[in-house]
C-alpha cells in the first residue's frame, strides 16, 4: 500500500479524498495555485505544494508541474478527483513513465472512452444496447439528412469529442439537421479542435441514469446499483439519487451487467461509470463512459457502504477487489443537492466574492437520518471567478426516498451561506416540487417546469399563516428585549398586547395572540386572520439565523435575517420580507409613497461579478435586438450579454481585461 499520496485537484473532491486516505493511514499533498493559497485542502493535507498562477491553465491543468511536485514530496501515487487532468491519457502515461501510480484506470481505457464514436464501437462490440446511429464519417450536410432520414426523427447531432453540452444540436425535421450539422460542425472545432459528429436517435423525454462499476487488475468487476441524474439545467447535473425510482430489479440488473462487459472489453480497472439513456418504457441506451470518479458519488457509497475512494487507491497499489457481486445490497435512499455558487433569480449566473458565513447543517446520523456534506470552502474563504462554482454536495440518507427528500428539504433550510448568491433557494424549491417527489421526471423537468427561470415560491394561505406566526412570535420576543436595555423608556412594557399585523411581502395579515406569554422558550397561540389557532413553540433567540420549531403540527426550520423595517426570511423555496406591527403603524404605513426603483433601461449592467472579455460594439453604433454588446467571462463561462432592443451607443464604460463587480455599468445607451 502507498505511504503517500498527492491529490491533483482542489476544493470539495480533493477535500474527500484527502478524509479516506487519513482514514488508510495514507499521507496526502495537495497542490494549490494562488487563488488557493488559503483553501481548505491546503490546509487539511500532510504538505502542500504551489504549482503556479489562479488560472487552471497554468496551475492544475499543467502535468509537469503535478509530477515536479510528487518528485518534490516523494508521492508515490496521483490522485487526478474530476475535471482538470482525470481523463487526460498522456497524463498518464507521463506519470508511469516516471514510476508514479494513477490512481484511476489504464490509459488504453481513457482513451477507448475519451471518445464518443469510438466508445459506441466499444459497446456495440461489448454487446451493451446503443442508441440507433450513424457512427461513421458524415461527409457534408446532404450525408447527414440522409442519415437521419433512415434513422427517424427527432435525432441528436453530437460531437465526437464534446462535453458539457456543446457541439450538440436536436433536429426534428429535414430542414433542421442542415443546420443543427453545420452548427455543430463548428462548435466542435472551436471547442475541441475536432469537428467529427456523430448522429443517434433522440429519445424523447429520457431519465439518465448511470450505473457505478468497480474492477482490479486481476480480472473482477462488479456493479453498485445506479443513480438517477435526470434533474439537469444545460446539460449540468442539479441533483441526484440512488437508486433510481424507475428501475426495477430486473433492468437494474441488466443495466449493470452490462456495464460490466463493458468495463471488461476495454480491461477497465477503477471505480468508473456507465452513463445511459432510459425511455419511459425501461428501454435503456449507452450513453458513455466516465473513467473517473464521479461528482456524485456519495449517493452510491450511502446505499452501499462501500468508500469508493478507498477502493480506488486499492485497486492502484494492485489488490484484489475484496468484494463480490452477491456482497452488494443497496439499503436504503440517498440523496444529493449540488450547492453552486450562483444566483437562481438571475438566470443562474455565476456569483463570486467572500463567504461572510459558511455554517452547514451538522453531520451525521441524527435517528435513521444520515447528513453528509462534501464541500471545500469554510467562512471566509473567497469564491474567485477562476474555477468551477461548486461550493458542496450535500447529501441525506433515509430508509425511503421521501424520507430522504424531507430530511434533505430541512438540511437545505438550515445550511446559512452569505457574502455571495447561491442556488440553494431552488433547490429547496425542487424538493417541495410534486414531480420531483413522485419520480416523474426526466430530463427536460426543469426547461418544462421553470421556462421563464426560477423566481421565489408564492407561499399559500397555510404557509403565509405559518410565516406569520413565526414572524409575530420574533417581533414579541425583539420587542420584549428591547425592553430590558437599562436605562431605556419601556414604551412596549406592561400587558401583552394582542392585536397585530403582519405585512407578508405585499400582504397584510391580521395576527391575534390567544395565550401565552414572552419568554424563551417561546409557546404561545394565535390565529392568522381569524383563521384556527396554531400553537408556536420554539427556542429561538433573538439573533439566530436558524429558527426552528413548531407551528400547529407543522415542523419547521427556516433562515432569518434582519432587513430594514422587518425581516426576510427563507423557507421551502420561498423568501419573503415580513414585519410584525401594532394595527396603528400598519395603518399609518400604507400610507407611505413607494420607492420607485431606478431607471436602467439606457444602461448596460453586469450582471455578475466578472472578466471582460470582449466589447462587440462602438460608441456611436447602431445595435440592433438580439446583437452582442460584449462578453463577460466568470467561473469558467462565458456569458454573452446582448441588446433587449434597437439602440444606439453613447458611451463605452468598460473594455476587455477589465474586472468589473455586479451591476457595474459596461456602457451607456442614447
Amino acid at each position: 500500500m502507498f505511504t503517500k499520496i498527492l491529490i491533483a485537484n482542489r476544493g470539495e473532491i480533493a477535500c474527500r479524498v484527502i478524509k479516506t486516505a487519513r482514514k488508510m493511514g495514507i499521507a496526502t499533498v495537495a497542490v494549490y495555485s494562488d487563488a488557493d493559497r488559503d483553501a481548505v485542502h491546503v490546509e487539511m493535507a500532510d504538505e502542500a505544494v504551489h504549482i503556479g498562477p489562479s488560472p487552471a491553465a497554468q496551475s492544475y491543468l499543467i502535468p509537469e508541474k503535478i509530477i515536479a511536485a510528487c518528485k518534490e514530496t516523494e508521492a508515490q501515487a496521483v490522485h487526478p478527483g474530476y475535471g482538470f487532468l482525470s481523463e487526460r491519457a498522456a497524463f498518464c502515461e507521463a506519470l508511469e513513465k516516471e514510476g508514479i501510480v494513477f490512481i484511476g484506470p489504464k490509459p488504453k481505457a481513457i482513451r477507448a472512452m475519451g471518445d464518443k464514436i469510438e466508445s459506441k464501437k466499444f459497446a456495440n462490440a461489448a454487446k451493451v444496447s446503443t442508441v440507433p446511429g450513424w457512427l461513421g464519417v458524415i461527409e457534408n450536410a446532404d450525408h447527414a439528412q440522409k442519415i437521419a432520414g433512415e434513422i427517424g426523427y427527432p435525432v441528436m447531432i453530437k460531437a465526437s469529442a464534446g462535453g458539457g453540452g456543446k457541439g450538440m444540436r436536436i433536429a426534428w425535421n429535414q430542414s433542421e439537421v442542415r443546420d443543427g450539422f453545420d452548427r455543430a460542425r463548428s462548435e466542435a472545432k472551436s471547442s475541441f479542435g475536432d469537428d467529427r459528429v456523430f448522429i443517434e436517435k433522440f429519445v424523447v423525454d429520457p431519465r439518465h441514469i448511470e450505473i457505478q462499476v468497480l474492477a482490479d487488475a486481476h480480472g473482477n468487476a462488479l456493479y453498485l446499483g445506479e443513480r438517477e441524474c435526470s434533474i439537469q439545467r444545460r446539460n449540468q447535473k442539479v441533483a441526484e439519487e440512488a437508486p433510481s425510482p424507475f428501475l426495477d430489479a430486473r433492468t437494474r440488473k441488466a443495466m449493470g451487467e452490462q456495464s460490466v462487459a463493458l468495463a471488461r472489453a476495454v480491461d477497465y480497472q477503477s471505480a468508473g461509470t456507465v452513463e445511459f439513456i432510459v425511455d419511459k418504457d425501461k428501454n435503456f441506451y449507452f450513453l458513455e463512459m466516465n473513467t473517473r470518479l464521479q461528482v456524485e458519488h456519495p449517493v452510491t457509497e450511502l446505499v452501499t457502504g462501500v468508500d469508493l475512494v478507498e477502493q480506488m487507491i486499492r485497486v492502484a497499489a494492485g489488490e484484489k477487489l475484496a468484494l463480490k457481486q452477491s456482497d452488494i445490497k443497496l439499503n436504503g435512499w440517498a440523496v444529493e443537492s449540488r450547492l453552486y455558487a450562483e444566483d437562481p433569480y438571475r438566470n443562474f449566473l455565476p456569483s463570486i466574492g467572500r463567504l461572510t458565513r459558511y455554517r452547514p447543517p451538522e453531520e451525521g446520523q441524527f435517528g435513521d437520518v444520515v447528513i453528509r456534506n462534501d464541500t471545500g470552502v469554510t467562512e471566509g474563504s473567497e469564491i474567485s471567478m477562476f474555477y468551477d462554482p461548486m461550493l458542496a454536495k450535500l447529501c441525506t440518507w433515509a430508509p425511503t426516498r421521501i424520507e430522504a427528500i424531507d430530511a434533505m428539504s430541512e438540511a437545505l433550510d438550515s445550511f446559512v451561506v452569505d457574502g455571495i448568491e447561491h442556488n440553494i433557494p431552488f433547490l429547496a424549491a425542487l424538493m417541495q416540487h410534486p414531480r420531483w417527489r413522485e419520480g416523474a421526471i426526466s430530463t427536460g423537468f426543469i426547461a418544462e417546469e421553470y421556462p421563464d427561470g426560477f423566481a421565489p415560491v408564492i407561499p399559500n394561505s397555510e404557509e403565509k399563516a405559518v410565516l406569520s406566526s413565526i414572524v409575530t412570535a420574533v417581533e414579541l420576543l425583539r420587542r420584549d428585549r428591547l425592553d430590558r436595555l437599562g436605562g431605556r423608556l419601556a414604551p412596549h412594557s406592561g400587558v401583552l398586547k394582542r392585536d397585530w399585523v403582519v405585512k407578508l411581502g405585499d400582504d397584510y395579515l391580521q395576527a391575534s395572540i390567544l395565550e401565552g406569554m414572552i419568554s424563551i422558550p417561546t409557546e404561545i397561540d394565535l390565529s392568522i386572520d381569524g383563521g384556527k389557532a396554531l400553537t408556536v413553540s420554539s427556542d429561538w433567540r433573538p439573533g439566530d439565523l436558524i429558527w426552528r420549531g413548531t407551528v400547529g403540527k407543522r415542523s419547521v426550520v427556516a433562515q432569518i435575517r434582519s432587513v430594514a423595517n422587518g425581516l426576510r426570511i427563507a423557507w421551502k423555496g420561498m423568501s419573503v420580507t415580513a414585519r410584525a406591527m401594532l394595527p396603528r403603524i400598519a395603518e399609518l404605513e400604507q400610507l407611505m409613497p413607494e420607492k420607485a426603483a431606478p431607471d436602467t433601461s439606457k444602461l448596460l449592467l453586469c450582471p455578475m461579478p466578472g472578466l471582460v472579455v470582449s466589447i462587440a460594439v462602438t460608441e456611436g453604433q447602431e445595435v440592433k435586438a438580439g446583437e452582442t454588446l460584449a462578453v463577460v467571462e466568470a467561473m469558467k463561462m462565458e456569458n454573452v450579454l446582448r441588446a433587449e432592443r434597437d439602440l444606439i451607443v453613447s458611451k463605452l464604460n468598460a473594455k476587455p481585461g477589465d474586472s468589473l463587480a455586479v451591476d457595474a455599468v459596461i456602457m451607456e445607451f442614447a
